[in-house]
């Protein structure tokens, strides 16, 4: 149980950290990923304006795979639901995760669906 706290609480230093600098607009939004043991989640967030312009999750996808191969089609899911909004650059907040399996897997896809990061 100690060892789970000290990881959450590891997880949300890293995310204050990088929330200092990342800060997401109209024309070029956030792009938030957050992963629960089971789940994946991505939006598209304008924080001028304190709105979500698109968002995907595993829960929208009926095809089944291994974790990293959700993940991807999440962010391809959400790469092209933000292209159909004419948004083509984005700011990546990995949510204090490290970059690596299921959330670099979504970065990965998004970008080679076009999505500039």
């Amino acid at each position: 149980m100690k060892r789970f706290i000290k990881k959450a609480q590891s997880r949300i230093k890293r995310k204050m950290h990088i929330r200092k600098n990342v800060f997401g607009t109209s024309l070029r939004p956030r792009l938030s990923v957050y992963r629960s043991n089971s789940h994946i989640y991505a939006q598209l967030i304008d924080d001028e304006n304190s709105k979500t312009l698109a968002s995907s999750s595993d829960k929208s996808i009926s095809e089944k795979g291994t974790g990293v191969l959700i993940a991807e089609k999440v962010g391809s899911t959400l790469a092209k639901l933000a292209l159909a909004q004419k948004i083509e650059s984005v700011v990546f907040d990995r949510n204090g995760y490290k970059y690596h399996g299921r959330v670099k897997a979504l970065a990965d896809a998004a970008r080679s669906e076009g999505l500039k990061f």
